[in-house]
């Protein structure tokens, strides 16, 4: 579900070159057209959707890299 939610916000902020929901998990986000500006949007829009903030330690290339180390991050921040 979360995986789910975070292609839905890549789609919407992400301005991939590809779909994606066609996206393997651990297809690099850069190589397919992620952005330093488009990187920033996504975080905001990952912020505001689960209502969570990245650490300062969370705040590089290899969080932004992949769907599944999005997915990892997002998993580790909304424990409680």
């Amino acid at each position: 579900m979360v995986a789910n939610i975070i292609r839905d916000i890549l789609t919407k902020h992400a301005r991939l070159q590809e779909d994606a929901n066609t996206l393997a998990l651990d297809d690099d986000l850069y190589d397919k057209g992620l952005t330093s500006l488009s990187t920033v949007n996504l975080m905001l829009a990952i912020e505001d959707e689960f209502d969570i903030e990245f650490p300062d330690t969370k705040l590089n290339r290899k969080t932004f890299s992949s769907i599944e180390s999005l997915l990892e991050t997002v998993t580790e921040l909304l424990k409680p």
